[in-house]
């Protein structure tokens, strides 16, 4: 078997494997900020208190599948929900 038939022969085994998983759900979820509190300010956290990010309005934003980090973006509007505009995907 000539070098390109088996690489043919693979991509298409991979195809196949690959498409096992298209029915797989996952959690997919948007890291926008982290902040450090004490346990006694969250206790004294009440409705309408806004609690303060480490992160800029213009930051790059994490998405995370399963609380693995896969890919940055940025976080956009679309209609009247969020969005997230995907800028790079993380390599492992």
């Amino acid at each position: 078997m000539e070098e390109s038939e088996a690489n043919q022969q693979s991509s298409s085994a991979d195809s196949g494997n690959l498409s096992l998983l298209e029915d797989v759900s996952v959690e997919v979820s948007l890291r926008v900020g982290t902040c450090s509190m004490t346990m006694g300010e969250v206790l004294q956290l009440e409705s309408g208190d806004v609690v303060q990010m480490n992160e800029s309005i213009d930051d790059p934003v994490l998405l995370y599948l399963n609380d693995k980090a896969v890919a940055i973006g940025e976080v956009v509007l679309v209609e009247d929900r969020l969005g997230l505009k995907i800028k790079e995907i993380l390599e492992e």
